[in-house]
């Protein structure tokens, strides 16, 4: 008898290790084979929130199938205490392993909003855009000038979300007094900005920044890439170049800058202006000479006058000889890059086309052809600048 019991008995523990066997591998493939999202889906997790309150969540929202065993795998994995604060987009698919992955691995949030404070030379722009999941592109929810407008409500109610990101964006060809009023105005960051930086000593890109930061370290992170950048360039300069010093470069990097949009002639550009400076050649740009009449405060938003061009002053480059003493802009690295390798040509004349561009010319003659097209053009379109250089 006590035979027979035994024998029932280990058969009744094989039975239970094979079902517990079994439940363990249903278990495992649960929780690393496919989820059930059919499309993606932004799931936040709040600050101090449990992973029994994140689980229950993300079952709520179809993230996983079972919010218990997503507790079960996160536990036994060691890391059911390390979910990170933030918005993170799971793809359609994912398994509940690669979704505790993105919520545990830490790092920048990878949806929900964003603000892009935007400082270009026109004007200041503030845009909050969301994370559309299902085609994993931002979309803009609200935008509006803060130098013009009030915070409309959404805004107001959005920056009050500890989860949104903050990105500061400077345009390239903005003046430093343009940054630091613009700056004044983005309302989270802090401490005030002492003075306006020099001129073309900020690096017009993106900058991610915190909540609460302060201006005058996020000027200083611009200034320090700006110098990186000219370093870097002024290292792999082209032989030759008829300035010496990284400071008369990024002189003639600001011009270039605001003489053309087009990234694809800035090279062009440049030879234009290191040509006549190697001929002795006024450089006769207007954007130095509106820079001598707005200090670089604003746009000027009208025509140069005839008393302008012909006044004295240091920017004014039909007078002057050589460089204007400072930048008139913050040029970006294309620009810089045109300034210390610009193509090797002849021109020494440029107008524009029509197009957006310009056209190039080696002597004066066909420039005088080319400015008679431009002036066709200006009478039909009503345009009063073509920009470029003029002929002496």
């Amino acid at each position: 008898m006590w035979r027979s019991v035994a024998s029932n008995a280990l058969t009744l523990f094989i039975v239970v290790l094979v079902v517990a066997g079994g439940v363990l591998a249903w278990g495992r493939q649960q929780f690393t084979g496919p989820g059930p999202l059919a499309e993606p889906v932004c799931v936040k997790v709040e600050k101090g929130a449990s992973l029994s309150a994140v689980s229950r969540a993300l079952e709520a929202q179809g993230a996983v199938s079972d919010a218990r065993i997503f507790r079960i795998g996160a536990d036994y994995s060691g890391r059911a205490a390390g979910l990170k604060f933030g918005s993170y987009l799971v793809p359609a698919g994912a398994s509940m392993a690669q979704v505790l992955d993105a919520l545990t691995a830490g790092g920048q949030s990878t949806c929900g909003r964003e603000v892009n404070f935007k400082i270009g030379v026109q004007a200041v722009e503030v845009v909050l855009r969301e994370l559309d999941p299902g085609t994993n592109r931002y979309v803009e929810v609200v935008t509006f000038d803060p130098t013009q407008q009030a915070a409309p409500a959404e805004y107001l109610n959005a920056a009050l979300d500890g989860d949104l990101r903050w990105q500061v964006t400077l345009a390239e060809g903005v003046t430093s007094w343009q940054v630091a009023e613009a700056l004044k105005r983005a309302e989270f960051l802090t401490g005030s900005v002492a003075e306006v930086p020099a001129e073309g000593s900020l690096a017009p890109e993106g900058y991610e920044v915190a909540q609460g930061l302060g201006r005058a370290e996020l000027i200083a992170q611009m200034q320090a890439r700006q110098a990186q950048v000219l370093a870097d360039l002024w290292a792999a300069r082209a032989d030759g170049l008829p300035y010496d010093t990284p400071e008369e470069a990024l002189v003639m990097a600001s011009i270039v800058e605001k003489e053309t949009g087009i990234a694809g002639e800035r090279r062009k550009v440049a030879s234009v202006f290191i040509n006549r400076l190697r001929q002795g050649m006024k450089l006769q740009t207007d954007p130095a000479v509106i820079y001598g009449v707005t200090k670089g405060q604003g746009v000027l938003g009208r025509g140069l006058r005839q008393s302008e061009l012909r006044r004295e002053t240091p920017y004014n480059t039909y007078v002057i000889n050589g460089l204007p003493p400072t930048p008139i802009a913050n040029p970006g690295r294309l620009s810089i890059e045109a300034a210390l390798n610009p193509d090797v040509t002849k021109y020494l004349f440029f107008v524009a086309d029509g197009s957006g561009g310009h056209v190039f010319a080696e002597t004066l003659d066909e420039h005088n052809v080319n400015v008679a097209k431009w002036r066709a053009i200006e009478a039909q379109q009503g345009v009063t600048d073509g920009g470029g250089v003029q002929g002496n």
